[in-house]
């Protein structure tokens, strides 16, 4: 487990460097650890499933495999927006399963220290369910949320997920 995952503790100060993919979801800048990320992919058709919650946007085929594809925006009870040539499907490794996330664009990759890590808030942010977020990182004016996005499903959820592919 890296560093990203562990809470922080006041005063505890580390020097290993932390590589994110810093995206954003409207005005808002969030960031997961980039070794969660396995590829970053434009927009493509997707096969919208019935009977789905409303964040899952259906599912793709890529290079023979079939993923899930979650919509950021409608988990983080975010106004949805038309996709734009900016939009991007983040694919990660959650939990050994691989996951699309649509975001309306992928930033930068960021290495920080661990210890620029602040804890979380103690209220929810962005519309985003406190669990999500494991911790608050300033970078230049703003602050991002660093976000783990394997806290962010149910186990049933996660059950279901595992029918993919």
């Amino acid at each position: 487990m890296s560093t990203a995952n562990l809470p922080i503790k006041k005063g505890e100060s580390s020097n290993e460097l932390i590589q994110l993919v810093s995206f954003n979801l409207g005005a808002e800048e969030y960031a997961v650890e980039v070794l969660k990320v396995r590829e970053i992919i434009r927009m493509t058709p997707i096969t919208h499933i019935p009977n789905t919650p409303p964040s899952v946007e259906g599912i793709i085929n890529l290079r023979g495999k079939v993923i899930p594809i979650i919509s950021l925006r409608n988990r983080f009870s975010m106004c949805s927006t038309d996709d734009d040539q900016h939009t991007r499907i983040m694919v990660m490794d959650i939990d050994g399963k691989l996951m699309g996330f649509i975001v309306d664009g992928v930033s930068e990759v960021i290495r920080i220290s661990s210890g620029e890590i602040q804890p979380p808030p103690s209220i929810a942010a962005g519309g985003v369910d406190q669990d999500f977020i494991c911790g608050v990182i300033k970078h230049g004016e703003q602050l991002l949320l660093m976000l783990q996005l394997d806290r962010m499903f149910t186990s049933a959820e996660q059950d279901a997920f595992s029918n993919f592919g």
